[in-house]
């Protein structure tokens, strides 16, 4: 079991839900809040952010990033603790949990009134599983190619943000496009850290991911670019819609978002930056509350 809860690597969950959060934030700001929406929301999330992290186990043993230089947490396929069979297994397992749970999120959303929606939305969902399945596992996983800041940003991003806003209004505004963006971008600094940590192993197993292409001081200089980035989107949203101080509430994530970038950018021992993947999460979503919370204030 306790192998199993670390392979399910349970400090991403954070991440996963923040996109969901501020999606559902917006909506109740809309008016058009629905609990089971939000509920089914967080579960097929979840089981979606579990298949992502046992794929990305099984595919890096399978492909050789997880080797013996490289400086993060040990794997539970690479370690022996759980066997390639049993990982396969698990992600067949939690595919069928994300299908099910997602084709429920969809009935009790649209039902049979709004079936081409539903499956448009079927359709972004079955890319969400191979998006989890392709970023490591299988022949020319994506993520080695330096395509995973891309996923990332669009799926824990726009697609999270606005497809769980979507849900709740069956309406689409394009100037949520900056809210969604800005939680994609701090989402893919989560993944830039965990990458610049791995560059010296990625070299080795051949894996191209955009800190591996930059080079170590220039990744660093993209997480601030990353940062900036997610801010701006927030803060210009925020100056074309708010109509009260409360709308700026997440201004409080300003400071932990430059401790990350500066703390990130002057370290470069791997094992010391470790820790920054967790604390930026945990930003992340603190910026998702903080931008939700200020807004139906306002």
């Amino acid at each position: 079991m306790k192998a199993w809860l670390s392979a399910f690597r349970l400090r991403t969950l954070p991440l996963a839900l923040s996109s969901i959060l501020l999606g559902a934030f917006l909506a109740a700001k809309n008016l058009s809040y629905k609990f089971e929406v939000t509920l089914w929301c967080v579960i097929t999330t979840v089981f979606l952010q579990i298949l992502s992290n046992l794929a990305n186990d099984y595919g890096d043993a399978q492909n050789g990033a997880d080797n013996d230089n490289r400086k993060g947490p040990s794997r539970a396929v690479q370690t022996g603790a759980i066997s390639k069979t049993a990982m396969f297994r698990a992600i067949i397992i939690f595919v069928l949990l994300s299908l099910s749970s997602g084709l429920y999120l969809l009935w009790i959303s649209f039902g049979l009134e709004h079936i081409e929606q539903g499956l448009v939305l079927l359709g972004i969902g079955l890319l969400a599983i191979l998006a989890a399945i392709k970023y490591t596992a299988g022949k020319n996983p994506y993520g080695y190619a330096g395509l995973g800041d891309i996923s990332v940003f669009l799926f824990f991003g726009l697609v999270g943000v606005l497809g769980t806003y979507y849900l709740h209004t069956l309406t689409f505004n394009w100037f949520l496009l900056l809210p969604a963006s800005a939680c994609g971008l701090f989402s893919v600094v989560v993944l830039n850290i965990n990458n610049i940590r791995d560059i010296d192993s990625d070299v080795i197993a051949g894996k191209r991911s955009i800190p591996v292409r930059l080079g170590k001081k220039a990744a660093r200089i993209y997480n601030w670019f990353l940062i900036g980035g997610g801010l701006v989107c927030a803060a210009t949203f925020t100056f074309f819609v708010a109509d009260s101080l409360y709308q700026w509430l997440f201004l409080v994530s300003v400071p932990p978002l430059l401790f990350i970038g500066k703390s990130v950018y002057t370290i470069y021992e791997p094992m010391k930056i470790d820790p920054f993947l967790k604390f930026m999460a945990l930003t992340t979503l603190l910026f998702a509350l903080s931008f939700g919370v200020g807004g139906l204030l306002g």
